[in-house]
């Protein structure tokens, strides 16, 4: 079994102290992927921010590739890339600039030709020369999945892709996941839609506040369609 890509054991996550829900514990290996599932403030966002190193932990062991979190590290924002909840562009780049500096950034030597893939891919190419600001919010959403697609990674993040993408570009991020498994590639996300985490999850954890609970992607997928969003 290859070195896992993501280990928490008995993590503990919160602000001031207080935790959002029970203890953490998962490990998530190359070309696996992993849902977080859970009501609104179950904990979800808080523990990808964790992952990811923008929140210290209050207890438990976190580790990617092997080594304690640290995102000031080159080793881990090389192998890391999320899309979180925020609009984190650069506002005075143009879509296809900002892609181009995220690709070119991480190495990335035909990053043109990257750009032109996932303006494709994620329905951009008539906006390749607009800014940020002046796209709509599903348009905005788009252009933060692709440079979240754009550079090398060894675990992709992801918060609630579906949000504000219609059912033709969520089948097209659907696709994209699978290749990404299928490539070696781990995803860890959190998802509030069924058909995403039943088509891309291997398993799924669901947190509370009280015992988190390790369910398989289909037994996932039907309690979140009893889940308010």
């Amino acid at each position: 079994m290859p070195q896992p890509v993501a280990r928490a054991q008995d993590l503990l996550v919160g602000y001031g102290g207080a935790p959002v829900c029970a203890p953490v514990t998962f490990t998530l290996h190359p070309g696996r992927a992993l849902a977080l599932v859970g009501s609104n403030g179950s904990g979800k966002s808080t523990v990808l921010r964790a992952v990811i190193g923008l929140l210290e932990p209050s207890g438990g062991k976190l580790t990617v590739l092997g080594r304690e979190v640290d995102e000031r590290t080159v080793e881990f924002r090389s192998a890391v890339s999320s899309v979180l909840d925020d609009d984190a562009y650069f506002p005075s780049l143009s879509v296809a600039e900002h892609l181009y500096l995220v690709a070119r950034g991480h190495g990335v030597l035909d990053a043109w030709d990257r750009v032109d893939e996932l303006l494709d891919e994620f329905g951009l190419v008539d906006h390749a020369a607009a800014l940020p600001v002046s796209l709509s919010s599903g348009q905005r959403r788009r252009l933060l999945l692709a440079a979240g697609f754009a550079r090398p990674r060894s675990l992709l993040v992801l918060d609630e892709p579906e949000q504000r993408l219609d059912r033709r570009m969520l089948s097209a991020l659907t696709d994209r996941l699978l290749a990404e498994k299928a490539s070696g590639g781990a995803v860890l996300m959190a998802s509030h839609d069924p058909e995403l985490v039943r088509a891309v999850a291997d398993r799924a954890l669901h947190l509370d506040d009280e015992r988190n609970e390790l369910l398989s992607a289909a037994d996932a997928a039907t309690r979140i369609a009893r889940i308010p969003a």
